[in-house]
C-alpha cells in the first residue's frame, strides 16, 4: 500500500486540527454518537491503559506508554494452542524519534468510533505530529500510518513474551480446563522467522493436541476417525512491513531514511497446515493481496464498514447525566461486539479478544495469554453478547455463534448414541469449540463411571442449552426470513435437540413426559425433575416451530413434534409469600448457585409479558426471587424490562453502566464481575436491557416504550421480525416521530400507553 499524497494532507490537517484543540474542553450533551468517542489527554503507562479495536476477527488493544511509544497488543478470535488456550499472536512496539507523543507534549488519544479507528496526536510546533490505527474491517490487515511536520524516523519493534519452553503456571493451569496437570500443559516459544528483508515474520504452531485425550477420555475414541483434530498443526501469527522499512534484526524494523510520513502493515494469519512452509506461503499470498490495494481506497472502504454498521441501528437517549452514559455504554459495548464478533470463533464471555496482563494492585500477575475460565465457551454466558444482535440488526455477528454450534451437531449425536443409547442430540452446556465437553468437567478420575457420567454437578444435567439456542435461531428466522437457514440449520438444529428429549425421557402415568435426570440450570442440582427452564424451552419452541411454513418440515417431524408438545408438562408452580408463583422444578433440593431458573419463562423463552396472559404470575414470581443480583450474566434487568417495570430497570441498568473495571481505564471494560475483563456478559445484558426497554415484538406485534422512563427522551432506530426497522423520536413523553419500514408495518405497532 502506498500512502497517497491526499490522504497525507488529509491526515495533516487532522493533526493540526486535534493539537489545536486538544487544551481545549466543551460540554456537550449526547446527541450523537461522536459525542461517544473516548478522548484521553494523558498517556496510559501499560495495557491497563489500552483502547480496543477489531475487525471481528483480528483485535488489538492500543495504548501509549510515558515515553511516547505506541503499543498494539494482538489478538485473533481462533489463535488456540495445543492446550485449548486462546493466545494473543504478540505485542508490537512503534517509536517516533524524535517522539511527539512523550507524556506533557500535548497528547490526545481518541477511539473514533464512526470512523472506525484510534487517532493519536502530540507535539508542538515543528514536533507536531498524528498516528492513526485501524484493523481493515474489509480486508486481513492493521494499518498504521503516521504523518509530521518534521521528517522522524520510525521504529517497529516485536517484543515476544513466549520465549522458551516450559510448562503451564498454577494459575494458567486453574484457568485451563483440558490439561491433567500443569506439566503436561507445555508453552511452546514463539518463532522468528528469517525470510525477507523488509519484514518480520514469526508464528506459534501446535505440534501436539488435547483433542485424541478428551475424546478418549470421554469415551469418543471408536468415532475419532469420523472427525478431525482441530488443534494440531494449527498456526498462528503475523508478518510486519512497511514502505522504506529495513529489517535490523528478527525482531525489528526502522525507517532507511527520516520522514514525514510512515506507513506499517500487520498482516495475521490462522490456518491448519501440514507443513509450517505451507503456512508461511499463505501468509505471503495474503500479505500480497493486502499490499496490492491502494491504501486510500482501502482505508475510504474501512470507513465506509464502519458507516454502515452504526446506521444499522441507534439507541441515544437524553434527559439526564444518567441517560448520556447509558447512551454511550451502549455504543461502546456494541463497538467491543462488532470489534471481536465477525471471526472464525464466537465472541469469547471472558474477555472477548481484548483481555491484557492480569494485575492485582499495581502486581502483573500474568502475561497477556491470561483469562479466568480459559477458552471453554459456556452456553449461559455465551448467548448474552448474542441475544441483543436481533434488535441492532447485526445478523452477520451472529454466524460464527450459529457456525460453531451447528458444526458440533454430528459430534453430539454420536456422544448421545454413545453415552445414553438414544437419538438426536443434546448440547453441552459448557464445551470446547469442537463441540465436547471440557476434560475437568467431565472428569479426569473415572475409577466405577460411566461413559455417560460427569463429575461436575453444575453442569452434569443441564439439557436447556439447545432449546435456548433453538429460540434465538427462530427469532433470527423471524427477523430475516433466511429460507437457507431455515431448511439447513435451524429444522435439522431443533429436530436433534427435540429427539433427544423424545427419546431419552420416560413418561410418567398419564403419558407426560417426566424429565429425569436434570437439574435446574446451575443453582438446583438435587432431586430435580421437570426443571422450569426445560418445561419453558419446551413450551415454548414446540409451537413456533409448528407454525413454520408447511414445506419446511415433513409430514413425520410434524406428527412427532405435535405429539411431544401434548406430552410436555405444565410449568411447576407453587406458592410464595402466599401468592401463586412459577417454580425452578416440580421437584428440587437445595441451592448451588445464584440463579432464579424460573424466571427462564420470561428469559430467553418469553412465555410471559408486558403484552401476555398470566401477567401477574409472572410479576409475583419476580418479587419472590431468590437471587437480587443483576450485574455479569445475572439477567434480572432485562427481566424487568419484560415485565413493563420501568424504574426498577431504570436503576439496574443505570448501575451497570457505571459497573467498569476499577483497574482499566477505558470505560466499557466492565467486570470482572462472575467472569474477566471485559466482560462481555455484562455488556451483553446491557444492551440488551436498553433495547427491552424501548421494544419489544411477539410474531408481528412491535410494542413501543413497554418499560421506558418518563423523563427519558430518545431517538432510536431498530430491527424487528419480517425484515422491518422503527425508527422514532420520542420528547417529553410524546411520540414525535415514527418511520417503520416497510410501511405497511406500521399497523402492527403498539404505543404502550400512548406516551
Amino acid at each position: 500500500m502506498k500512502l497517497t499524497t491526499r490522504t497525507s494532507l488529509l491526515l495533516m490537517a487532522t493533526a493540526l486540527l486535534s493539537i489545536a484543540a486538544c487544551h481545549s474542553e466543551e460540554v456537550v450533551r449526547i446527541t450523537s454518537l461522536d459525542q461517544c468517542n473516548v478522548v484521553w489527554d494523558t498517556p496510559s503507562g501499560d495495557s491497563s491503559g489500552s483502547m480496543p479495536i477489531g475487525n471481528g476477527d483480528i483485535g488489538m488493544n492500543v495504548w501509549v506508554e510515558d515515553n511516547g511509544d505506541v503499543l498494539l497488543l494482538l489478538s485473533k478470535t481462533d489463535s488456540w494452542d495445543q492446550n485449548y488456550d486462546l493466545l494473543k499472536l504478540g505485542r508490537v512496539r512503534i517509536t517516533l524519534s524524535p517522539s511527539p507523543f512523550a507524556k506533557g507534549g500535548g497528547f490526545r488519544q481518541e477511539l473514533k468510533l464512526r470512523e472506525g479507528q484510534i487517532e493519536i496526536t502530540g507535539g508542538n510546533g515543528e514536533n507536531a505530529a498524528v498516528l492513526r490505527v485501524w484493523v481493515d474491517a474489509n480486508r486481513p490487515v492493521i494499518c498504521v500510518q503516521s504523518v509530521g511536520k518534521s521528517p522522524s524516523d520510525l521504529t517497529v519493534r516485536l517484543e515476544p513474551w513466549r520465549t522458551e519452553t516450559r510448562p503451564l503456571t498454577d494459575t494458567e493451569f486453574k484457568s485451563n480446563r483440558d490439561v491433567e496437570t500443569a506439566a503436561s500443559g507445555t508453552v511452546a516459544p514463539d518463532v522468528l522467522v528469517e525470510d525477507a528483508p523488509d519484514r518480520v515474520t514469526w508464528y506459534y504452531r501446535n505440534e501436539s493436541s488435547v483433542w485424541p485425550v478428551g475424546m478418549k477420555l470421554q469415551g469418543m475414541e471408536s468415532v475419532m476417525g469420523q472427525f478431525s483434530d482441530p488443534l494440531l498443526h494449527r498456526t498462528f501469527g503475523a508478518t510486519i512491513l512497511g514502505d522504506g522499512l529495513v529489517r535490523q534484526d528478527l525482531k525489528t524494523l526502522r525507517s532507511g531514511k527520516a520522514s514525514q510520513t510512515h506507513e506499517v502493515s500487520i498482516v495475521p494469519l490462522t490456518a491448519q497446515t501440514p507443513t509450517i512452509e505451507t503456512w508461511l506461503a499463505q501468509l505471503a499470498a495474503s500479505t500480497a493481496k493486502v499490499r496490492s490495494v491502494d491504501s486510500a481506497k482501502a482505508c475510504a472502504e474501512h470507513e465506509g464498514w464502519w458507516r454502515e454498521f452504526w446506521d444499522r441501528s441507534w439507541i441515544r437517549i437524553s434527559g439526564d447525566a444518567d441517560a448520556a452514559t447509558v447512551t454511550c455504554a451502549y455504543a461502546l459495548q456494541r463497538w467491543i461486539s462488532a470489534c471481536g464478533g465477525r471471526g472464525a470463533a464466537p465472541i469469547k464471555f471472558n474477555g472477548s479478544i481484548f483481555t491484557v496482563e492480569w494485575r492485582d494492585k499495581g502486581e502483573v500477575k500474568s502475561d497477556p495469554d491470561y483469562r479466568q475460565w480459559g477458552s471453554a465457551y459456556w452456553w449461559q454466558n455465551t448467548r448474552l453478547p448474542y441475544w441483543p444482535m436481533l434488535a441492532s440488526g447485526d445478523y452477520d455477528m451472529m454466524q460464527p455463534m450459529f457456525k460453531m454450534y451447528l458444526d458440533s451437531l454430528d459430534l453430539a449425536r454420536a456422544r448421545t448414541r454413545i453415552w445414553f443409547n438414544c437419538d438426536g442430540a443434546f448440547m453441552a452446556e459448557t464445551m470446547n469449540y469442537w463441540g465436547m465437553y471440557c476434560n475437568i468437567d467431565y472428569g479426569w478420575k473415572r475409577d466405577g463411571l460411566s461413559a455417560s457420567e460427569m463429575v461436575n454437578p453444575y453442569i452434569r444435567w443441564i439439557w436447556s442449552s439447545g432449546l435456548d439456542l433453538t429460540m434465538m435461531m427462530l427469532d433470527y428466522y423471524e427477523h430475516t426470513g433466511d429460507a437457507a437457514l431455515l431448511k439447513e440449520k435451524l429444522v435439522p438444529w431443533a429436530d436433534a435437540m427435540l429427539r433427544y428429549f423424545d427419546t431419552r425421557f420416560k413418561r410418567d402415568a398419564d403419558g407426560t413426559l417426566l424429565l429425569d435426570p436434570t437439574q435446574s440450570i446451575e443453582t438446583y442440582q438435587s432431586g430435580v425433575t421437570n426443571d422450569t427452564p426445560n418445561v419453558a424451552g419446551l413450551r415454548a419452541v414446540l409451537p413456533r416451530l409448528l407454525a413454520l411454513p408447511s414445506d419446511s418440515i415433513d409430514a413425520d417431524t410434524r406428527a412427532r413434534w405435535t405429539r411431544l408438545l401434548s406430552e410436555t408438562p405444565e410449568l411447576p408452580s407453587g406458592e410464595r409469600r402466599g401468592k401463586p408463583v412459577t417454580l425452578p422444578a416440580k421437584t428440587f433440593q437445595g441451592r448451588a448457585n445464584c440463579e432464579n431458573p424460573e424466571l427462564y419463562t420470561l428469559f430467553p423463552f418469553r412465555l410471559y409479558g408486558v403484552a401476555k396472559p398470566s401477567l401477574q404470575l409472572a410479576q409475583d414470581t419476580f418479587d419472590a426471587r431468590v437471587e437480587k443480583a443483576f450485574n455479569g450474566w445475572q439477567q434480572t434487568a432485562i427481566e424487568a424490562s419484560l415485565l413493563g417495570r420501568a424504574d426498577e430497570a431504570r436503576k439496574m441498568l443505570v448501575t451497570n453502566a457505571k459497573r467498569k473495571h476499577d483497574g482499566s481505564r477505558f470505560p466499557a471494560f466492565w467486570g470482572p464481575n462472575y467472569d474477566w475483563v471485559p466482560d462481555q456478559d455484562h455488556g451483553g445484558n446491557l444492551l440488551n436491557t436498553v433495547q427491552t426497554m424501548l421494544m419489544q415484538t411477539e410474531g408481528k406485534q412491535i410494542i413501543l416504550f413497554p418499560a421506558w422512563p418518563k423523563d427519558w427522551d430518545v431517538q432510536f432506530k431498530l430491527h424487528a421480525p419480517a425484515n422491518t426497522t422503527v425508527e422514532g423520536v420520542l420528547r417529553a413523553g410524546k411520540l414525535e416521530h415514527l418511520t417503520v419500514t416497510p410501511a405497511e408495518r406500521r399497523e402492527d405497532v403498539k404505543v404502550m400507553g400512548e406516551v
